[in-house]
């Protein structure tokens, strides 16, 4: 659980949540949005930041005094995460609760490509089982009557999009496997090429990933037929969770690092969003 994001400010770069240092410790003012797992939480890690612009995370209880945890998450997806707003009110963290954040990109660390390996598995995870309900969808389905067969799982043109859905899953689920890998040789002594290589290889699966979630549950109702979209089968939770997710960085800035990266050999920037 983690509150990053800002609603209210420009640029998603621009944070407005201000912490400033006291004679017992600190004080957070500020309001964040889209805080994941806020309402479960014991302690809430706060991105803020201080008057010289710098960046901390703050480990703040949440039953401080001053701090206001809303239900107020309205995504059509990803429903049941325990998002919703915090807002900060003069609220007090003790010292030793507050550690610099930016220096985790000031120089070669893992904290990024870790980061969005996280996400890139959701992601994966969702067009997998979306997949695997497709399947059970289609023996269920009525052959369309052009194909001139007995059942949906005859049906060649269904066959077709199926093996296309499976050989999507297959490859974002390699690309997720190639990522931890770079990950992992990078663990015991970054530096800057093995950094960029595993932030290259998580953007290739969270790219594609996006991009197969997308696909894969999209395709899990059209397989279905009309009776996938029954709301009482509750089919369209996998492209609601997906499309909510899958909005979490852009994918199309992805590709553009990915490209100058093996045709430029320019490294992609360090920071918590490729």
């Amino acid at each position: 659980m983690l509150a990053l994001a800002e609603f209210k400010t420009k640029t998603a770069a621009q944070k407005h949540t201000q912490i400033s240092q006291t004679e017992h410790g600190y004080v957070v003012n500020g309001e964040k949005f889209y805080c994941t797992g806020s309402l479960f939480a014991h302690r809430i890690p706060t991105l803020v930041r201080d008057a010289e612009e710098r960046e901390y995370l703050a480990f703040i209880s949440a039953d401080a005094q001053g701090l206001q945890r809303i239900n107020d998450w309205s995504g059509f997806g990803q429903k049941t995460t325990g998002s919703g707003t915090v807002k900060f009110n003069q609220v007090f963290v003790e010292s030793e609760n507050v550690i610099r954040f930016d220096t985790a990109f000031s120089e070669p660390t893992l904290v990024g490509p870790f980061a969005q390996i996280m996400h890139a598995a959701i992601e994966t995870g969702i067009a997998r089982a979306a997949f695997e309900e497709t399947i059970g969808r289609i023996k269920k389905a009525r052959a369309w009557i052009d194909a001139n067969v007995e059942r949906a799982d005859q049906d060649p043109l269904t066959i077709f999009e199926l093996g296309r859905v499976a050989a999507d899953v297959r490859a974002s689920e390699v690309l997720l496997k190639q990522a931890a890998q770079s990950i992992d040789q990078a663990k015991p002594q970054p530096t800057e090429e093995n950094i960029a290589k595993a932030s290259i290889d998580v953007a290739k699966v969270r790219a594609h990933s996006t991009e197969t979630a997308l696909k894969a549950s999209s395709k899990l109702i059209e397989l279905a037929g009309s009776r996938g979209s029954q709301r009482a089968d509750g089919l369209d939770r996998y492209w609601r969770n997906a499309r909510v997710h899958t909005l979490h960085d852009a994918s199309r800035w992805k590709y553009f690092f990915i490209g100058n990266y093996v045709l430029n050999n320019i490294l992609p920037p360090r920071r918590g969003t490729l």
